[in-house]
């Protein structure tokens, strides 16, 4: 990837272009995913509370419009049941109920041997004299009770729905049922209630009763059908109130909010296509689309014109980094403008590379010698701060540390096992001493610490925390291991350094000689 990168010659304009091209191209696609993920969220639910509360609200007014009906009536049955035999009152009652309210598109009074004795409006021509078995006069007979039908043929081949209130005198005998008929597939009072426009395409609203059929719907060759694979209408049985999103028996997935009409055991639901919601969810993600990416697109070419003012400075120094060796570098670095102070602190940078570019090159090579296992100074790395104490006169500890049976641990449990010892041991070391003494490794497990000290007792200090640390560390499960540590002082002891490192030697093999594990100094 970085021959590739080096071989495109890419500068610093190029790669802010590139990376903000990538940067908003990342950034807009995810943007419309969330975008997509969110608008089409939004709407469903929206979709789903607005359903539901229109539902809500049509079940309301239904309900009252239907205990409305049935009180009438119950206000009727009352009344022809304090003179059923009066064959003027009931002609009348029938009559008057029809006239006075447009909510039954006809009304029955009919005996115990289901004899339609009375009937409105008069076009209905059913006669007197004849027992009528249809499934809603059967039925309503046989409860004796208020009692709302399933849809059913008439006996004039109209489909319907009879609401009914049986008719008892006051000694509590049954006489028969007054009952109001609605005409399902002809204008009646749940169209009138039901039928609204939506602001959603393609939303519609339909009733189903007790039985799982369909009342009212827009679509009016499906009234009366049963409905099957519908799998949201077992929840809204169950629930009657609320929102689903569901696949009806065509196949085609709803948002559909649902309410339950008490008085007559009814549940109305209100219904779009998910399709037809996410349409709209579409027009609306393009619409925002497009002023994002105009949006990005400004940035984009704000950037662009930036570009050209952030690297144009750096790009100028980076050329003359690579001339660093001619005489008059020093006096074009000074013609940089530093603007911000990243360009200042490359052209202060360069000036001063300029002036001491052999000599920091060199210095470079010498500190980088660590030691590439434990991180620490290795032995041309040490010699680096020995000149820089010595030549400073500043006087300096040497301790000569030893790790005890080291050679056992490599052999016991393998030489990885040996590495992990060493590396948590020189971070005991780093951990120990101060920032300012000199951590290093001169062979396998000899190691040497410079301090910048004259003091014996802070020396023993350190080393004897050291030991302790180790001691009573448990390195890998390994179990306890031990060093040994030597220590000599310059110029204290000797003001020959060479002397001095054999000192701390010999010291050290005299700790190892009184049992290891100890300081000797």
């Amino acid at each position: 990837m970085k021959q590739i990168l080096l071989a495109l010659k890419l500068n610093l304009r190029k790669l802010i272009l590139i990376s903000t091209i990538v940067s908003v191209s990342c950034l807009f696609i995810v943007s419309i995913f969330i975008l997509n993920y969110v608008i089409k969220e939004q709407l469903i639910q929206n979709s789903l509370s607005v359903n539901a509360k229109y539902a809500s609200k049509v079940a309301t007014s239904a309900d009252q419009h239907f205990d409305d009906m049935l009180k009438e009536l119950k206000y009727s049955a009352d009344l022809l049941g304090q003179d059923f035999s009066n064959p003027r009152l009931i002609q009348e009652e029938a009559k008057r109920l029809k006239n006075q309210s447009n909510k039954f598109n006809s009304l029955l009074i009919v005996d115990k041997q289901k004899r339609v004795i009375s009937f409105a409006p008069q076009s209905l021509n059913l006669s007197t004299h004849i027992s009528y078995k249809t499934v809603g006069i059967t039925e309503s007979l046989k409860h004796k009770t208020t009692y709302i039908s399933s849809p059913y043929w008439s006996v004039k081949h109209n489909l319907v729905v009879l609401l009914s209130q049986p008719i008892y005198d006051q000694n509590k005998n049954y006489h028969g049922m007054i009952g109001g008929t609605i005409y399902l597939q002809k204008n009646n009072l749940i169209q009138k209630m039901l039928s609204t426009e939506y602001d959603f395409k393609k939303s519609y609203m339909y009733v189903i009763d007790q039985d799982n059929r369909i009342i009212f719907h827009p679509d009016h060759s499906r009234i009366g059908e049963k409905i099957i694979n519908n799998n949201g209408l077992d929840y809204m049985v169950r629930t009657r109130m609320g929102n689903v999103r569901l696949i009806n028996s065509r196949g085609v997935e709803n948002l559909a909010g649902f309410a339950y009409i008490p008085s007559v055991n009814w549940i109305v639901v209100s219904q779009q296509p998910t399709e037809e919601l996410l349409k709209q969810a579409n027009v609306i993600l393009l619409k925002v689309s497009v002023g994002i990416f105009i949006f990005y697109f400004f940035i984009f070419f704000i950037v662009w014109r930036m570009s050209r003012f952030i690297s144009s400075p750096l790009n100028s120094l980076a050329k003359m980094a690579s001339m660093l060796n001619q005489p008059d570098i020093q006096d074009k670095i000074k013609q940089v403008d530093p603007w911000y102070f990243e360009v200042l602190k490359f052209r202060t940078s360069l000036l001063l590379s300029s002036r001491t570019f052999s000599e920091k090159i060199t210095e470079l090579h010498q500190h980088v010698n660590t030691d590439p296992l434990t991180g620490l100074y290795n032995r041309r790395g040490m010699q680096i701060f020995l000149k820089e104490l010595v030549g400073l006169g500043r006087s300096f500890a040497v301790l000569a540390i030893d790790i005890d049976f080291f050679k056992n641990v490599n052999d016991t449990y393998g030489h990885d096992q040996g590495d992990i010892v060493l590396k948590n041991f020189a971070s005991f070391m780093n951990n120990n001493f101060r920032d300012e003494d000199i951590c290093c490794r001169i062979g396998g497990e000899e190691f040497i610490v410079l301090m910048t000290t004259s003091d014996p007792k802070v020396a023993y200090n350190a080393a004897e925390r050291l030991r302790k640390t180790m001691e009573s560390s448990n390195i890998d499960s390994i179990g306890p291991i031990t060093i040994s540590v030597g220590m000599a002082f310059w110029p204290k002891n000797s003001n020959d350094v060479t002397e001095v490192f054999k000192m701390a030697d010999n010291k050290l093999y005299q700790a190892k000689n009184s049992g290891r594990n100890c300081i000797r100094y």
